[in-house]
Parts: C-alpha cells; structure tokens; sequence
C-alpha cells in the first residue's frame, strides 16, 4: 500500500507540472501575439503611435453670409491624417505652433441662414462642428446707365467668358501657405461700397457687389494684404488693369482698376509691399480700388478676412 501511494503521489506531480507547462506555453504565446501586434501597429500605422485625444473649435462660430472663420485643431502630432469640409468644399490646413493646425474656411454669401456641421476628420474619427450662418441685410442700390455701360456686345460678352475662364482655373489652383499674420486693408481710406450690395441696373439687370470700393486719389499707393505670388497681373473687361495675390491654402486677394503695377508675373511679395497705384481703368466712373477675397473659389467679405485674429498661436 505505501509503494502504491508513493507511485500515485509520482503520478500527481508529474501530471501538475504537465498542466503548469501548458498553461506557461499558452501564456507565452499571448505574450508574443500581442507584443507582435504593438510592433505592427507602430511600424506599419504610425498613426497608433500617438494618442488620439485633441480638441477643436471653430472662430468665430457664427459668421455672415459670405463670411470666413477659423477650424483650429490643438495637441495633435500631425495634420497629414487631417481635413475638414463645409457644403462639398474642403479647407486646407497649416501649422500655428506645437501642436496646433488651422484651416481658414469660407460661407458662400448665397448660403441660407442655418446651424451647418462642418465636418472634420482626424485619423478615421469624424466629429462635426456647428457654425452658425447669420441672416445678413445687404443694402441695394438702384443705378440709371446707358444701355451700352449695361448691356455687352457679342464681342465683348464673348471676352468676359473668356477672362472668367481664366480666373476660374486660377482660383481652383490650391498651393501652400504664403500668408503671415493677419491679412491687413491694402489701401486705408473711406469704404464707398461694402461686400454684398445688391445693384438693380436700368430696373432689370441685378448684379451683387463681391469685393470692397476703397476710395482713392489717382496714383495712390496699393500695398499688398499679405505675403503672397502674383498670378495674375493684366487687363480684363470689368476689372481693368488687375493684380492678383496667391496666399496659399486657396487663399487669393484681388485688385483692380489700377493705373499701374508695380510688381511683375510670378514675383513674390511681402505684406505691405507695394505692387500698384490706384485708378479708374476698366469699368469705373473714377479712381477707386475694387478690393475682393476669393477663399477655395468663394467670394468672400474681405472685412470678414481681415478681422480675423491669425497673428499667434492662441487664435
């Protein structure tokens, strides 16, 4: 009887140690299936690398019709994996610190009044913000021409189609940041007509007003809104002798009815810089500057543009 207890207590210890090896095995194979999982995720997704917590905002969160705002993203790594999109139109973004992303975004000023989500997606999480669009008064004007100030010749109908074909391929272009700082008024005189007026022409024709009137004396000095690239410095139809600013982001500044230029095609320019003098070329009745902003193909209140706080990084 005591061989068979000592043979059976044999049996127990070996069994034992069969089932803590197995349970080790098993332990050990999880170990290695998830360090072999991290490894993967760091290699091959970078994006795990990273945690995923960051806030969002949106300034000011309630703009005019035809206004412009602000989508910052803060503490995050990256902005590769970052876009943000508002009626179909994407914005881009740009570094403003450690840390911190912006995109400047833009509402056509035929967007009705409402609460819109803005769509932003970071890695593959989607939230959206809410901007507000705010019913916005726009002052009519009611003006007496001749026909023939009104009312284009085939001629020179069929040039204005030709020019806004050309500034459409100009305006779809999107390049990298150019702009520094707050965009500034490129000529400091008394507004004549704001953004958005409705003009009724001879009781028929309507036309609304997509740009600033900045009064001015012949020959005065027009300095840039920003840092930016001539695209565009020649005569059109409407505009005259016109000089346009790529900022980058889709970011474009115009200027038109100059007397001349003062920069060339393709030149560089910082803001403040001087690059024309005001005029009354094109279709003007005097000497004036037609001042607009053209954000990823929307013309926008350049007001709007310039009271934006894009100076530091606490936006």
């Amino acid at each position: 009887m005591k061989l068979y207890f000592q043979s059976h207590s044999i049996l127990k210890g070996r069994q034992a140690f069969t089932d803590m090896n197995a349970r080790y095995e098993t332990c050990y194979t999880v170990q290695c299936f998830i360090l072999f999982f991290l490894i993967v995720c760091f290699s091959v997704f970078p994006a795990c690398a990273y945690a995923r917590v960051f806030k969002a905002e949106i300034v000011p969160d309630e703009v005019t019709q035809g206004g412009v705002f602000i989508i910052r993203v803060t503490d995050l790594k990256t902005e590769k994996l970052l876009t943000a999109s508002l009626a179909e139109k994407s914005f881009q973004f740009t570094g403003c610190g450690e840390g911190c992303f912006l995109a400047i975004g833009a509402v056509d000023i035929n967007t009705k009044p409402g609460i819109y989500d803005v769509g932003l997606k970071v890695e593959e999480k989607k939230i959206a913000l809410k901007l507000t669009v705010k019913d916005t008064i726009f002052p009519t004007q009611k003006l007496t021409l001749p026909d023939e100030k009104v009312f284009l010749s085939e001629d020179n109908l069929k040039r204005v189609e030709r020019e806004n074909l050309t500034l459409k391929s100009i305006f779809q272009q999107v390049s990298e940041r150019l702009w520094e700082g707050d965009f500034v008024m490129p000529l400091e005189n008394e507004i004549s007509t704001v953004f958005g007026v409705k003009r009724i022409i001879n009781r028929e024709k309507i036309s609304v007003h997509k740009g600033l009137d900045i009064r001015g004396k012949e020959g005065e000095k027009i300095r840039a809104s920003n840092s930016g690239k001539v695209v565009f410095a020649g005569e059109l139809f409407f505009g005259g002798n016109t000089l346009i600013l790529d900022h980058g982001q889709g970011i474009y500044t115009l200027y038109m009815h100059l007397s001349d230029f003062k920069v060339n095609n393709e030149e560089v320019v910082s803001k403040g810089e001087v690059i024309g003098s005001v005029g009354s070329t094109g279709r003007a009745t005097g000497p004036h500057l037609h001042f607009g902003v053209k954000v990823m193909d929307i013309s926008v209140s350049p007001l709007s543009l310039i009271e934006l706080k894009l100076l530091t990084e606490s936006i």
